[in-house]
């Protein structure tokens, strides 16, 4: 079984992939941290990320990088959304994105394209989302909880921003997937954003049991 997770930057769905994993026992890939791997890996060596070329050098990252603690900094998720944009990496990196999909075990990917182009083949499929507004105050309580003090309006109008770059790329825009369940997180807690997610996820095996 498949369960493609899609959806905007903070909307939650990278937690509620890892929860669907752990319910349903499945392996987990955040497909996120492929983008941020290359382009934190393209500005640590000088390059430029909004170079297609430049950016292509950093597909070549050492897996050491994920357990670098910058990899999920507010300044590399902005890296990971600027070469995103680039058909030459999105092309790199869909092989590695695919295998995982397909392992026999079945799996849960999240990410902005996995109902669409990744994995369009999954039986279910979920895209998540939130206001603005909502995503930033999440960001902003995650940056207090490491000691920083963000600007508010700043987070809106980068998440704002990083929307547009993901919706309106020309190869893979973000988007919600032919069948997708839609789930927005706005108003929900955690717990209950799961507990939404996984009722879905019942419900779209159900229907294809009956269907």
């Amino acid at each position: 079984m498949i369960i493609a997770v899609d959806g905007p930057a903070a909307s939650g769905k990278g937690t509620i992939a890892r929860a669907l994993a752990e319910h349903y026992r499945l392996p987990h890939l955040d497909t996120g941290l492929l983008y941020r791997a290359v382009g934190l890996s393209v500005a640590r060596a000088g390059g430029d990320p909004d170079s297609q070329a430049e950016a292509l050098t950093g597909c070549h990252f050492d897996e050491s990088i994920f357990s670098d603690p910058e990899l999920r900094s507010e300044a590399t998720g902005a890296l990971a959304s600027r070469v995103s944009i680039h058909p030459a990496v999105r092309e790199a990196l869909v092989k590695r994105q695919r295998d995982f999909a397909d392992q026999p075990a079945g799996a849960v990917l999240d990410g902005r394209d996995i109902g669409t182009v990744i994995a369009p083949h999954a039986p279910v499929k979920l895209y998540v989302t939130a206001s603005a507004e909502k995503r930033a105050e999440r960001r902003m309580l995650e940056l207090q909880q490491r000691g920083l003090n963000p600007d508010f309006d700043a987070l809106v109008a980068d998440i704002r921003a990083r929307d547009d770059r993901d919706m309106n790329r020309p190869i893979a825009p973000l988007r919600q997937a032919e069948g997708a369940a839609l789930l927005d997180t706005s108003d929900l807690s955690i717990e209950a954003a799961v507990r939404q997610a996984i009722a879905l996820v019942d419900a779209q095996l159900e229907g294809q049991r009956q269907g």
